[in-house]
């Protein structure tokens, strides 16, 4: 059911080769940092900072039909809540209605372009429905009142109907809400909905990693938040490496804002090693912002935040001579892979193979490969280099909703099953939404990396100052 991949080795002088690696489960560990000059290892989801939370299950619903082919199907329909790691709460609607959540999966924040959001022409206007309703809007006569619904208006009702609206952009399904409250409140988002624009991050780091010589002001790396305030926190060895955080006056720096840019200052004498800082805030998640799951529970987009724990984390890597690389990754669903990125500001070549075909970034430059996999493909890439440069990257590419894979007339992916409606055929099946402490479930489409031959790659590439912008 796992699939692996390995590309061959590269050649010549600080060559670095693309290699399979032993596949793992959830979210990788971030950043395991050893001193300068000696191996370096890293181990990463491409993550683009923000904030980590667990999900706790469906907590506030309603009941919702899917109506399909196979006949009409009753599941539960409301908002999840998650608990942040470092502190504060999640409040989350669901947007991929025949996937299943896992019981006390781990999430992480997510730009809409390494989810089923990134190619979906409707995204705009699911977050202007988080906008407008609950819990955004908790006067619910008020909400009752602009939306015409006839009757009292629930929290159950108001979290029933404000899924119900968002599937039907999401997993484009044609789904009602059981109590009439709820799908007055469900047609009314639905038919007044607009874009609306992709919220930013809580917290990033642009770009994720830099590359330059010791005895430079390495950078920079520019911070986007919308905390009042950010913690930066040197490297963990930075007492015995003498590597600083600074601004561009050479001043270390321990705090940030929104639009701050910071640099790595290495000491002039460093042997060839790498670093990371790690930025952290405290700040409401912005709503709309997608929260996605490595071992592929459902999609969840964000209804409402406490002041959460937000962090991003940025590496560097540096060397006297020779080709000094950066490495990045990043899900890029419209393409259906993982791009990966290398810039080089070393005074060499930078050279790997991906996929049989032999890739160099030359002195100044970056170089973006877009590795193509299969939807729920699993993934784990090495990148080695001389002196004991490497970098991993771990993940599951989840592009799509389970009902543009399949449809509406599948059975059960696991967990409890659903209730069917009167009259409806006795042997259709549908995951329920909210069955939270459902059978874990890892598709098995994710045979085998069929598409990765000498032909299946996307290749960008550009120059690039030796600031690293």
């Amino acid at each position: 059911m796992f699939a692996s991949f390995s590309a061959l080795s590269a050649r010549g002088r600080g060559a670095a080769r693309l290699a399979a690696g032993t596949l793992v489960s959830g979210l990788a560990a971030a950043g395991v940092l050893t001193g300068a000059g000696t191996a370096v290892a890293y181990e990463t989801a491409p993550a683009q900072g923000g904030a980590v939370a667990t999900i706790g299950g469906l907590k506030t619903y309603g009941a919702a039909v899917i109506h399909g082919a196979a006949g009409d199907q009753q599941i539960s329909a409301g908002l999840f809540e998650m608990s942040v790691e470092g502190g504060g709460m999640l409040q989350t609607y669901c947007v991929d209605v025949q996937t299943p959540t896992q019981k006390d999966a781990k999430y992480h924040e997510a730009p809409w372009s390494s989810t089923s959001l990134g190619t979906n022409k409707d995204a705009g206007r699911i977050r202007w429905i988080l906008q407008n309703s609950y819990p955004q809007v908790n006067d619910l006569a008020a909400l009752a009142k602009k939306a015409g619904v006839r009757g009292q208006l629930t929290e159950q009702d108001a979290a029933a109907g404000t899924q119900v609206a968002i599937w039907r952009y999401s997993d484009d399904v044609d789904v009602d809400a059981v109590d009439p409250q709820a799908e007055q409140l469900a047609d009314y988002l639905h038919e007044n909905a607009r874009n609306q624009s992709e919220p930013r991050a809580s917290l990033s780091l642009d770009p994720p990693a830099v590359s330059g010589r010791p005895g430079q002001r390495i950078g920079p790396v520019t911070v986007h938040t919308d905390a009042r305030s950010v913690t930066i926190s040197p490297p963990a060895d930075a007492a015995t490496s003498g590597v600083r955080i600074v601004d561009e006056e050479g001043r270390s720096v321990i705090t940030a804002t929104d639009g701050s840019q910071v640099f790595f200052d290495v000491p002039e004498d460093a042997a060839a090693g790498t670093a990371q800082l790690t930025a952290q805030a405290a700040t409401t998640v912005p709503v709309g912002r997608a929260f996605a799951s490595e071992s592929r529970s459902q999609t969840q987009i964000l209804a409402g935040s406490s002041e959460s724990t937000v962090s991003a984390t940025a590496s560097v890597t540096w060397a006297q001579e020779g080709p000094i690389p950066a490495l990045s990754a990043r899900e890029n669903c419209a393409e259906g892979g993982v791009d990966v990125t290398a810039a080089n500001q070393g005074d060499e070549p930078f050279t790997f193979e991906l996929a049989g075909l032999e890739h160099t970034v030359a002195p100044g430059e970056t170089r973006t490969v877009t590795v193509p996999l299969n939807e729920d493909q699993r993934y784990d890439f090495t990148v080695q280099g001389s002196g004991g440069f490497e970098k991993r990257f771990t993940g599951v590419l989840d592009c799509r909703t389970r009902t543009a894979e399949i449809g509406t007339t599948t059975h059960a992916l696991g967990g409890p099953s659903p209730t069917p409606l009167a009259g409806a055929p006795a042997d259709t099946n549908l995951a329920a939404t909210g069955a939270s402490d459902a059978t874990p479930w890892i598709a098995g489409t994710a045979i085998g990396l069929v598409v990765l031959g000498g032909a299946g790659l996307v290749i960008t590439r550009r120059g690039q100052s030796p600031a690293g912008d």
